[in-house]
């Protein structure tokens, strides 16, 4: 397992600290996914967002439905044309989740040392003596002593709105458990999560397949957040599927949230184009104490082969205030430290008092420990992995790398199509921005010709570091028009100024150049 390490030393570090932060256009090159709901769903939230530094806008099916999420995305549209900021599309499947419907809404008190039974009978009231589910073959998954959490907000940890039950035994289909601490369920849905217990239904269920085929379809929607991905075939299944829907661009973030995703993670993450670590999910799944290492191993895996890793859990008290913990703040800056690609913020921006503050306060925390993030380090753990001989492609990416840290370059320059070279690069962390020029290509089928372009651009807001700029299909045949383009646009947004110097990466003819450009003063 490799952990995160600063580069700075004792005395830098204490000027960091005592250096006042500073916002620039981009608050940092970790990306942000913020998830739009009832507190940031207007034009004006999703907006200020924005420009906060939110770049991938999640769309959660697990309590809303499409007609309330094609609203948003409309204001989503909106806000990206007022602000003049691309911004990619994430749906988020339900998956195999358990379910209690509690359609009076009465809150309904558990206390501790009390007995309550679990039931698939649908007919039954939600009361503090029975609680109907939604899956029939609980009884026979479950045995005595195993762990059982319930709550309306069960993955923020919150003791007060969830509870904690251990199986006593089972009676026919019933589940009668034992109340571990007291606590006050509210709403009208309760989610169920039992510890590594295989739960015996779809990862991708007939309703995640109805939201892709409509909602999904008619949006062109750029990454899908497969939940509760437990094996490969979960991924190559949705891939098939996508592939039904016309949807062949669309990219899979595999979401781990369990020990039986954790043992087939290696699988999943060879499937899939990036992964989603749910840590309120996996802090249930493993001991508390397991959850760091899981982390860290997990994205040195992503960083090694070049793919997003994504972190979520990370300031849910922001859900109600307008600061962090210190503890939160801290989990932040370390997981940039470890080389996490992005921060997905849930409730505090689906449901939380602050949306627009979650986002500034986790970019700033994210662009102090990018200061001092150690790139050099990293450089070579992605060199010693990848081995000799290098590939062209892999040779290249990371001379631009080496050469941009050299001459300390402000930016990279990417020319690029399918936005692969762009990743390439990022693979290598560099510490300057990655600014993709994104070069619409043709295609064709049986019915029609059509540019490419826009999905590539929106999916390289994924990636680390990586800014893209949708260009004209005339840029492919000029270069120096193509290269004008971006360094004007790189001084525009503040990127560049004055004596600065780029990296350009590029290809020409079958081979790739990295050239070195110095702006004048």
């Amino acid at each position: 397992m490799q952990g995160g390490q600063m580069v700075a030393e004792g005395p830098l570090r204490l000027s960091s600290v005592l250096t006042s932060s500073k916002l620039s256009f981009l608050p940092s090159l970790t990306k942000i996914v913020g998830t739009l709901g009832p507190k940031s769903r207007s034009v004006e939230v999703i907006e200020a967002c924005l420009k906060a530094g939110m770049s991938v806008a999640r769309f959660d099916f697990s309590g809303l439905d499409s007609d309330y999420h094609q609203e948003t995305i409309e204001n989503l549209r909106i806000a990206v044309k007022s602000a003049r900021k691309l911004c990619a599309v994430m749906l988020d499947t339900v998956g195999p989740e358990l379910k209690v419907y509690n359609k009076t809404a009465n809150p309904i008190e558990l206390k501790a040392d009390d007995v309550v039974t679990i039931t698939p009978d649908a007919t039954k009231e939600p009361s503090a003596e029975v609680l109907p589910i939604s899956y029939s073959g609980l009884a026979g998954t479950v045995k005595k002593g195993d762990t059982i959490f319930l709550g309306q907000y069960l993955f923020t940890g919150s003791e007060t709105t969830s509870v904690w039950l251990e199986v006593l035994e089972t009676k026919d289909r019933d589940v009668i458990c034992l109340v571990k601490n007291t606590a006050t369920l509210a709403g009208l849905i309760f989610t169920m999560h039992v510890s590594q217990v295989h739960i015996d239904l779809p990862t991708l269920n007939e309703n995640d397949k109805q939201v892709i085929s409509t909602w999904g379809r008619r949006n062109n929607v750029d990454f899908i957040s497969l939940s509760y991905t437990r094996h490969a075939e979960d991924v190559r299944e949705l891939r098939a599927f996508l592939r039904t829907q016309n949807l062949h661009e669309t990219q899979i973030f595999a979401k781990i949230e369990t020990v039986e995703g954790l043992k087939h993670f290696d699988d999943i993450l060879h499937e899939a184009d990036g992964i989603i670590l749910s840590r309120g999910n996996l802090g249930i799944d493993l001991p508390p104490e397991k959850v760091f290492l899981f982390q860290k191993s997990a994205v040195h895996r992503c960083n090694m082969v070049g793919k997003p890793a994504i972190i979520t859990r990370v300031v849910d008290s922001m859900t109600e205030n307008l600061r962090p913990t210190r503890a939160e703040a801290t989990d932040v800056a370390n997981a940039v430290l470890d080389g996490t690609d992005g921060i997905l913020l849930g409730a505090e921006t689906l449901r939380g008092l602050y949306p627009i503050e979650a986002v500034t306060t986790v970019g700033r925390i994210c662009a102090e420990a990018e200061r001092v993030y150690n790139h050099s380090l990293h450089f070579k753990r992605i060199v010693k992995h990848v081995g000799e001989p290098m590939s062209h492609a892999e040779s290249v990416a990371s001379s631009a790398v080496r050469a941009a840290i050299k001459v300390k370059a402000a930016i990279i320059v990417v020319f690029t199509s399918s936005g692969g070279a762009a990743r390439l690069i990022a693979k290598y962390k560099p510490p300057m921005p990655v600014l993709a020029i994104v070069v619409p290509r043709l295609k064709t089928n049986s019915l029609k010709w059509t540019f490419t372009g826009s999905s590539q651009a929106r999916q390289l807001l994924g990636v680390r570091g990586v800014y893209p700029l949708l260009t004209t299909p005339e840029m492919a045949t000029s270069g120096e028009l193509g290269l004008k383009l971006a360094l004007d646009h790189g001084k525009s947004v503040g990127l560049l100024k004055p004596n600065d110097q780029a990296v350009v990466f590029q290809k020409i003819g079958d081979s790739s150049v990295v050239k070195i450009v110095l702006l004048e003063g």
